[in-house]
């Protein structure tokens, strides 16, 4: 088992920044491909980025520039720093480990409670 725990989400003006960490408890964390997603009202949940062990990433079309998903395995943690925000990229993110298909699918095996962001225009 894998618990995963979201933080750092707020409100922010449009153009600002915020950083979320999802903290990792239970199995070794290097050894899971880890992502962010998001999901905003009345809209399905939507792929952000990904992480590998080794330092491979992917993004979102929309997020590459902005957004950049870092881990640290020391400390069990993944951090998705996010600039320039738009009021459309209001949503909850949620961290997740182990994707059990391709690892933009949404389909992992453990995710965290989500933390809320809402940019203001």
């Amino acid at each position: 088992q894998v618990q995963l725990v979201e933080s750092g989400g707020g409100l922010v003006q449009a153009g600002g920044s915020l950083r979320l960490s999802c903290a990792a408890s239970g199995r070794t964390f290097s050894n899971y491909v880890m992502g962010w997603f998001r999901q905003a009202p009345g809209k399905q949940r939507e792929f952000v980025a990904a992480s590998w062990s080794g330092g491979r990433t992917y993004y979102a079309k929309s997020m590459k520039g902005r957004f950049t998903i870092s881990r640290d395995n020391a400390k069990n943690t993944l951090y998705l720093q996010m600039n320039s925000l738009k009021p459309e990229d209001t949503a909850k993110y949620y961290c997740a480990a182990d994707p059990l298909t391709s690892y933009d699918s949404g389909d992992y095996n453990y995710w965290g409670q989500g933390t809320q962001v809402t940019v203001s225009s």
